[in-house]
């Protein structure tokens, strides 16, 4: 599939900042089944980027702003390529071993509730793939997707409880209860062009990957209860969300702030016609 992304991002203070320092994780890397075209990211005020590669082996971009700034907005803009190799990752940048994926976290730990819960999956299913597809499948018909839900940084425990969240919720819990049954699993952040026809997102995408032994990483969305195809654009991973969040960071000065998110993908207009 042909796909354009363009996610926007402002921030508005309400004192002037002197300064902004921001960690970027919004660049993809080519693998099989996805290849960049091009890739840009744009500001609207003087500043300086610096590319480089987290332990992750994820793409990153500092952001150096200097003041007086009452706002920043940023434009990422790209072309890509995609392939539906049925979740399956290939060839992608891959410094750390899949044990180092069965650590826990403030925002993955298991809970005795997802721990009851992936261990009466595992009984059901002992093959590793029928259990992640389970797994999966449930975590869709348990957690509703709740798209008035803004805050992506709670622990697994409460959205499990609560039976309710956005994508960033269910991608936690499936790495709770994964690593909770000995499976090495991390945390994907991304774009997902909707077939539907809602370019309009108001976020980037979240979902989980699995190891299997003889397969490797394999993409598991328990928010659409699918295994991710030609229609998703993986961009970062990590233990949790903290660790692939696409923009994170410090400013000098006071006051608040408010953030504003928007990104569209789309399908390029001569496949879409076609």
């Amino acid at each position: 599939m042909h796909l354009y992304v363009d996610h926007r991002t402002e921030y508005v203070f309400s004192e002037q900042q002197r300064r902004i320092i921001q960690l970027l994780r919004v660049t993809p890397a080519s693998f099989d089944g996805q290849q960049i075209i091009h890739w840009e990211i744009n500001a609207d005020c003087d500043l300086r980027l610096l590319p480089g590669r987290d332990g992750f082996g994820n793409e990153t971009t500092m952001l150096y702003c200097d003041g007086p700034l009452n706002r920043l907005a940023l434009t990422i803009r790209g072309e890509v390529l995609t392939d539906n190799r049925h979740g399956i990752v290939h060839n992608a940048p891959e410094p750390m071993p899949a044990d180092v994926f069965l650590q826990q976290t403030a925002l993955s730990k298991a809970t005795p509730e997802i721990a009851d819960f992936a261990r009466s999956l595992a009984a059901r299913k002992s093959d590793r793939i029928p259990c992640l597809h389970l797994l999966m499948d449930e975590l869709n018909a348990r957690i509703r997707f709740d798209p008035d839900e803004s805050y992506v940084q709670r622990p697994a425990g409460e959205a499990f409880a609560e039976g309710s969240g956005v994508c960033q919720d269910h991608a936690h819990i499936f790495l709770a209860a994964a690593r909770e049954i000995g499976v090495p699993a991390r945390y994907v952040s991304g774009h997902l062009y909707r077939r539907e026809g809602a370019n309009e997102q108001p976020a980037a995408h979240a979902w989980a990957e699995a190891w299997v032994d003889g397969l490797g990483w394999i993409g598991f969305d328990a928010t659409n209860a699918m295994c991710p195809d030609d229609a998703y654009i993986r961009v970062a991973i990590g233990l949790d969300y903290h660790d692939a969040a696409p923009l994170s960071g410090s400013r000098a000065g006071g006051g608040t702030e408010s953030l504003f998110v928007g990104v569209t993908v789309s399908q390029a207009q001569t496949q879409s016609q076609s």
